[in-house]
């Protein structure tokens, strides 16, 4: 047995209770098979057995009270994975599907997704199984309060530097901030996603779905490929969703398709941004509300990757959106490329399909860590007390989307895998991992 397949059959057994986490890591090390397995420093040195297991996992009570007077019990979790290149950094979930597989699963994501950025940030991932949809304000804010009442004692600028994610938006960003602010009589860049008016970033909210139509347009570029005129399919209507749509019409795509957790909408006009906007940011309604303005497009519920037929595929809702029956069906379709919105929204399976089919397959630690890149720019503007125009971080966000894509594209050629892009984006993200943890000791 090697080295990786060692440390994975050990993960199984003292984590039976744990898939997505389980599945993250088979990911990863199967990836990392040929670095890890082919040099003994790395299994003198125990690097995978330390890079699997976090530093820190904490899971606490989150008790508040509801608007009738009602006490409510919620369990918050910060998983701090690793800090061998910077503070931890991740977001906090903020949905009833959390528990414990999810936040590790998280965090050993963005530990390689923060490092293909090329920012100095580790990883980590935080979260309540608290759902705020139907809660008013005053209950969002009791429960970010009550939240932050106990995060507090384990983040700061330097230290861990939490920010948005599903469930967390700028509402949220805003309470838990006011209340780290009281708690500790410290202003500092302790969150990024904040508002503009107390130390937010310029493009933050654009940045996950800009980056991902950034490194998309990059793969399409250098395969004789183009985002102008492709039928392009995306999944989610949150934030990642929508301002990937933006930026693909932008381009010159004809979007086709969004949904939610109930359905979803294909207008083969295209999809009315302006419209989704208005359903999701602010009248908080479902996407089925859609077909009303525009009766022409098709709502159905169930999934959108059972109906879609597109050449660009960006899932940008949840974890294992798509299937092997339904990956299957996008290369019957003739999809070319599918880049991921999500955090891991393409099951092993289906990868394997889109692999072995030689569709363009980019993972979603490096074809979404736009978010993370911006986050970490909002840290430096922090740490020096100014700010930058949107143009100025877009074009960063933009330089380090496009320098992801070649990293990753530099470790596939190396290793023999061409356009394999899984196992690039994982490798390129370890060796500077590796290689701090290496310097750091046995620590």
């Amino acid at each position: 047995m090697t080295y990786s397949q060692k440390v994975l059959e050990d993960l199984k057994i003292k984590n039976p209770d744990q898939p997505e986490f389980i599945q993250a890591a088979t990911e990863v090390l199967d990836a990392l098979a040929p670095v890890v397995d082919t040099d003994p420093v790395y299994e003198k040195a125990g690097l995978l057995e330390r890079l699997v297991e976090p530093e820190r996992q904490i899971m606490f009570r989150i008790p508040w009270v509801d608007d009738k007077g009602a006490v409510h019990v919620n369990r918050g979790y910060r998983v701090q994975f690793n800090s061998a290149i910077g503070p931890y950094k991740g977001g906090l979930r903020l949905h009833p599907s959390v528990n414990l597989s999810i936040i590790k699963f998280l965090g050993f994501e963005q530990i390689f997704k923060n490092s293909l950025t090329g920012l100095p940030i580790g990883g980590a991932k935080g979260g309540s199984d608290f759902d705020p949809k139907g809660k008013s304000d005053m209950e969002i804010m009791r429960f970010c309060q009550a939240f932050m009442n106990e995060l507090f004692k384990y983040v700061g600028a330097d230290e861990d530097v939490p920010a948005g994610d599903i469930g967390t938006g700028a509402r949220e960003v805003g309470y838990l901030y006011g209340q780290y602010k009281k708690l500790t009589n410290r202003s500092e860049g302790v969150l990024t996603g904040k508002g503009l008016s107390f130390g937010g970033s310029l493009a933050r909210t654009e940045a996950t779905g800009y980056g991902l139509v950034y490194i998309t347009e990059e793969l399409l570029k250098d395969h004789g490929k183009d985002m102008k005129d492709a039928r392009v399919a995306v999944s989610g209507s949150g934030n990642v969703a929508i301002y990937a749509i933006e930026k693909a019409q932008q381009l010159g795509a004809k979007v086709i398709s969004c949904s939610d957790s109930n359905g979803y909408i294909i207008d083969e006009n295209g999809i009315d941004l302006d419209l989704v906007k208005k359903i999701k940011e602010v009248d908080r309604k479902r996407i089925k509300e859609y077909v009303n303005t525009h009766p022409e497009a098709v709502y159905s519920e169930g999934s959108v990757w059972d109906n879609v037929t597109c050449d660009v595929a960006l899932p940008c809702a949840t974890q294992n959106e798509i299937n092997k029956v339904q990956a299957k069906r996008l290369v019957d379709n003739g999809c070319y490329a599918v880049c991921e919105g999500a955090n891991m929204p393409t099951d092993n399976e289906a990868i394997n399909v889109l692999l072995e089919s030689k569709v363009l397959f980019i993972p979603g630690k490096a074809s979404n860590a736009g978010g993370v890149a911006t986050s970490a720019l909002e840290m430096g503007q922090n740490s020096i007390r100014s700010s930058w125009t949107f143009e100025e971080v877009d074009a960063k966000l933009k330089g380090i989307m496009i320098n992801i894509y070649y990293h990753m594209k530099e470790a596939c050629d190396k290793y023999n895998v061409p356009d394999n892009f899984v196992v690039g984006a994982n490798i390129a993200g370890f060796m500077k991992v590796a290689d701090a943890m290496m310097a750091q000791g046995i620590v």
